[in-house]
């Protein structure tokens, strides 16, 4: 049996009382860790105390060029930018950012920068603005029997739209 009176929890993401003495195994179970990880926190908690245990744990934002709130601010005129109707690309961005930080990022940084804010990237439009609907409808009517003659035998495939 082991007794850990106090253990704000095994590890640092789980915390959880043990006021009763229980079975490595039991806290494991039911904290879902190993044994040999309830035995290491129990030890480096009787050595060192409740500091010792009480970790930031993993994941987070620990290195970081801006605060999230540096970031929505350096944001907010490519904001206003793309909502005008003007795109904003991510070489624009990252230049700015670049700038701003005092060193070069890779793009992968502008891409998560814009993720943690909301932005994703747009498909683009179904067609050219300038495009001319009567020329393209003509084409599709004239395409299929260009295709056909080049599928005869003894012509070559090069001259396909000749």
């Amino acid at each position: 049996m082991i007794h850990a009176p106090g253990v704000e929890g095994v590890g640092s993401s789980s915390i959880m009382r043990l006021y009763e003495p229980r079975k490595a195994e039991e806290i494991a179970r039911h904290c879902g860790v190993s044994k040999g990880m309830v035995h290491q926190v129990i030890s480096t908690y009787n050595r060192f105390g409740v500091e010792a245990i009480e970790t930031p744990g993993k994941g987070g934002r620990r290195h970081q060029y801006l605060t999230f709130s540096e970031e929505k601010e350096f944001l907010a005129p490519f904001f206003t930018q793309a909502e005008s109707g003007q795109i904003a690309t991510v070489s624009q961005i990252r230049r700015a950012y670049e700038a701003k930080v005092g060193h070069e990022v890779d793009e992968s940084t502008i891409y998560r920068l814009l993720n943690r804010h909301g932005w994703r990237k747009l498909m683009p439009r179904p067609r050219h603005p300038q495009a001319d609907l009567q020329e393209q409808e003509q084409f599709k009517k004239t395409l299929k029997p260009r295709l056909r003659r080049s599928s005869q035998p003894g012509q070559s495939k090069m001259n396909v739209l000749s």
